[in-house]
């Protein structure tokens, strides 16, 4: 009975893997930061998890647009069709460093909203330097983005993972010898960590740029481009694709941010705590992310096909490889949930050691409750990359906005803020909600697939 999808698992896992080392590459880059900066304080951590927390809410805009890119490519190589696929990069280019300059400039102009939000002050003080910077890597970042998406939409998803991988050494490099002011560097603490994030996200595009040009297969595609000329309906065709597709991720990213920022007003713990849970959820929840670009290439080939039936065995077969994946997640986060967070804190450190036994106790508590929403999360992502494959972009969008901030965000708010639940009433909410974005998105997949594969 499930031979029919399981035998698709290996060239899904070979699709898969380098998209998800690529993806956590960029957690990586948060991982490090944590790790380095919660050795210096609690509150230090909780201003990397504030700062962090605008540049998140932008950046999902900016990524959720470049995915407008993958299908639209991946259709016009299904097709054969190069000069389509030319095209679509050029456009989405354009796009993508536009947004980013935009997106720069609304952190900028909302960094006042900082003191209005109820946060610790030390917090506020010390994430304001930091954000600057961390705000203006977004720029490189999401034009590298645009062309990771042109690159996975080749079904070429190892590059992409290569320039994250240096990206990464780079980042640790400087982490280490900015924050702690190693072999004669300046002592900077967590703006040293906004340096090295920013280098090593311009040095990220460079490098993709300069694996595609040299390969002879893909320097039509990344070389020659003639900016002069837009086309207009290139430009509607990503935009009515990457707005709805943007949206979704802002809508996701939202309540996760507003996870942070309810946490901020139970306090500094609270908030150290939630950002150590938040950042081991999301290095997990890459693997579901991988999955569903791996999820949107294929659909998007098959669509190019016209091959419908196929696509429904290939997306389901990527959704059941999914839904074990997430099981061991749930299990490791079960077993692991004391000794995870002992990693992002200096437990020797005897002046702090009220505060981070607090947050190590939290942290756990919200971990037991992440271990549940695995699940969810990696359906509702993974199925989301299935519709986009479909470019069936609107109503996805209307599900993520209710399921997020109709159904979870209350929920967040009420058991987080009214309730003796606290930060566990918070992420007792963004459980409620990824699982109702599951089943519905579920629901919709399966409907659309049936009506495409009647005729």
């Amino acid at each position: 009975m499930f031979q029919k999808y399981t035998k698709e698992f290996s060239y899904n896992v070979k699709l898969s893997v380098p998209v998800i080392l690529g993806m956590l590459g960029h957690t990586f880059v948060q991982l490090a930061d944590n790790i380095m900066v919660g050795q210096l304080g609690t509150a230090e951590l909780a201003a990397v998890s504030l700062g962090n927390s605008f540049v998140f809410v932008a950046m999902s805009l900016g990524i959720g647009f470049s995915t407008a890119i993958t299908p639209l490519v991946a259709e016009a190589d299904g097709a054969g069709n190069k000069q389509d696929a030319k095209s679509s990069l050029k456009h989405g280019l354009v796009l993508c460093t536009v947004l980013g300059l935009s997106l720069f400039g609304l952190i900028l102009l909302a960094k006042p909203v900082m003191h209005m939000m109820k946060q610790p002050t030390e917090v506020v003080a010390l994430a304001m330097p930091y954000l600057d910077l961390v705000a203006f890597s977004l720029i490189p970042l999401i034009i590298f983005e645009a062309f990771k998406q042109f690159s996975e939409g080749l079904s070429q998803t190892k590059y992409p993972m290569y320039a994250t991988i240096v990206a990464n050494v780079v980042n640790i490099i400087l982490n280490y010898l900015l924050i702690f002011g190693n072999f004669g560097f300046p002592e900077m603490g967590i703006v040293g960590a906004a340096v090295g994030t920013l280098v090593s996200r311009i040095l990220m595009v460079f490098y993709l740029w300069f694996i595609l040009k040299r390969k002879e297969k893909f320097r039509f595609y990344v070389t020659g481009f003639n900016f002069a000329k837009i086309e207009k309906k290139v430009m509607r065709k990503i935009i009515e694709l990457g707005f709805p597709s943007s949206l979704q991720m802002f809508f996701e990213v939202g309540i996760f941010t507003s996870a942070v920022w309810l946490s901020g007003v139970l306090g500094k713990n609270a908030q150290a705590a939630n950002q150590i849970a938040l950042n081991l959820s999301s290095m997990t929840f890459m693997f579901g992310m991988g999955l569903g670009i791996t999820a949107m290439i294929r659909v998007g080939n098959q669509k190019g096909l016209g091959n419908f039936k196929e696509l429904r065995r290939i997306a389901q077969s990527i959704f059941f490889l999914t839904f074990l994946l997430e099981i061991f997640f749930a299990a490791l986060f079960i077993l692991g949930r004391h000794w995870f967070p002992s990693l992002y804190l200096d437990v020797g450190d005897i002046t702090n050691i009220a505060d981070n036994t607090e947050v190590l106790v939290i942290a756990a508590e919200l971990l037991l409750v992440a271990a549940f929403f695995q699940i969810s999360d990696g359906v509702q992502v993974v199925v989301l990359g299935a519709l986009r494959g479909l470019q069936d972009v609107k109503i996805p969008t209307v599900i993520t906005f209710i399921s997020y901030w109709l159904i979870g965000f209350p929920v967040s708010f009420y058991l987080g803020l009214y309730t003796d639940l606290e930060s566990t009433g918070i992420w007792i909410g963004l459980l409620t909600g990824l699982t109702a974005s599951a089943i519905m998105l579920y629901l919709r997949f399966n409907y659309l697939t049936k009506k495409l594969i009647a005729g």
